[in-house]
């Protein structure tokens, strides 16, 4: 049974190609999971084609090289997760050949290995009524540049009430005497 934000990582990744999405719901769980190699590959690669769809190709082969370097720690949890690691490399790899060579983004599917698994993620995608393997809509500007066009407003909040917390001195500890 695989974990189901990894399920809704993959529905993102490969429907909607909401790449943000997918990076914030799986490293939520990374972060809960003790912050296993497998899951952090998977964050980069959503987070570098977020870049590459964007434009910003510095940041993209950064996140690939990374996603790359890190994949070869992580291969056999990559195999545990569904996925050809070897065919993950490739693609990897060819990404970052493309991005050198100056070419367009592309959307591209992850190499599932596990039929039950991609099974799965065509029933959620099905559930949802969203397409499978669906090019990613480069004009949707709240999908493209979802970092800036988000909106904030709780976290902002959140902070500034931490900010104030911590200027009350609520929530935190009494100094220790003197020795």
């Amino acid at each position: 049974m695989y974990p189901k934000a990894y399920i809704e990582y993959l529905v993102h990744f490969h429907s909607d190609r909401d790449y943000f999405e997918c990076h914030e719901i799986l490293e939520e769980h990374w972060k809960q999971d003790g912050r296993n190699k497998g899951w952090l590959v998977l964050i980069q690669t959503a987070v570098a084609f977020y870049h590459y769809r964007r434009g910003n190709v510095s940041g993209a082969l950064r996140l690939i090289r990374r996603a790359r370097a890190l994949l070869d720690e992580a291969q056999e949890m990559i195999r545990r997760l569904g996925l050809d690691d070897e065919a993950l490399a490739r693609l990897l790899d060819e990404t970052a050949g493309r991005i050198t060579r100056g070419e367009p983004y592309e959307s591209v599917e992850l190499p599932i290995r596990d039929r039950s698994l991609y099974e799965q993620c065509q029933a959620a995608c099905a559930h949802r009524q969203l397409v499978w393997g669906q090019a990613s809509d480069l004009a949707n500007l709240d999908l493209v540049d979802k970092h800036r066009r988000r909106d904030r407003s709780d976290v902002v909040a959140a902070r500034e009430q931490k900010k104030r917390a911590k200027a009350e001195g609520v929530g935190f500890p009494p100094p220790p005497p003197p020795a």
